[in-house]
């Protein structure tokens, strides 16, 4: 506990394991199977427990609570982890959940995600780098949402379902499928409405790279013929395209969930 600062009221149990500079603020709690890297910051009122391993420079404000065992019935005390990478910010009343025996036993967050006041992440999810849930999002045990993926507030996303790279889901949402990489979803059940452009156009990819996903986007969801005829007509066409093939790959992958598709034509 070296080079580290923390304050009188807090208490940090035998084992915790804390990297140089660490900050834990008035009132915390740091279990005994916890680990945080260099540079976090605890600011007060918050509670890492469980077999939690945080990555270096996380910041997390008050009454978070990460890492005690995930809302899940089956849960019967097995040795499960949560791991979460480097960069990362956790504002108020955030709750982030280990795994279960039925879900692989992990959950994972990469780096540089930012989690809202009152978000939530479920058992057994894998969410990627550079991610944001806003304020109340919920997240279901044993989901997958990609690099760059934005949840608007209060969206809810079902158990086991996809949400692709750089994909947005609106506020308020209520996302029942699988949301392909960089589309955007909306409504109460959610429907595909268009791409993500505005997510495209700020992260800098270039004028040719977004004409290429509306023309693919377009064929994908055309009237004519099956899905899986289209997806084979866009992947043939795209082939030079990376991005447009991660959509096709994340299709072909398929989930336990439906894809979720545009409601009537092929909003773009």
């Amino acid at each position: 506990m070296s080079k580290c600062e923390i304050h009188p009221t807090a208490i940090v149990e035998d084992g915790a394991k804390l990297g140089d500079g660490v900050r834990i603020g008035p009132y915390c709690l740091v279990g005994g199977d916890a680990s945080l890297g260099d540079g976090c910051q605890l600011l007060s009122h918050v509670v890492v427990t469980g077999r939690t391993t945080i990555g270096p420079r996380a910041r997390i404000f008050p009454f978070a609570s990460i890492g005690h065992q995930p809302q899940d019935l089956k849960y019967k005390g097995e040795p499960s982890t949560l791991t979460l990478g480097a960069d990362c910010l956790i504002r108020e009343g955030v709750t982030l959940n280990p795994g279960t025996e039925g879900g692989g036993m992990v959950t994972t967050i990469g780096n540089s995600c930012a989690f809202l006041a009152n978000s939530h992440v479920g058992h057994d999810c894998h969410v990627g780098d550079s991610v944001i849930f806003s304020n109340n999002v919920m997240l279901a045990g044993h989901c997958t949402v990609g690099n760059f993926a934005i949840i608007g507030g209060g969206a809810a996303v079902i158990q086991f379902a996809r949400v692709g790279a750089h994909a947005f889901l609106g506020g308020m949402s209520g996302l029942e499928n699988d949301l392909i990489p960089y589309g955007m979803a909306l409504g109460n059940r959610a429907h595909l409405s268009g791409l993500n452009i505005i997510g495209l156009q700020r992260r800098g990819f270039a004028r040719e790279q977004i004409h290429s996903l509306r023309r693919a986007y377009r064929l994908l969801f055309a009237d004519e013929g099956t899905l899986l005829e289209r997806l084979e007509d866009v992947s043939a066409e795209f082939g030079e395209h990376p991005i447009v093939q991660e959509i096709v790959a994340f299709i072909r992958a398929g989930g336990k969930r439906s894809l979720c598709t545009p409601r009537d034509g092929h909003d773009t």
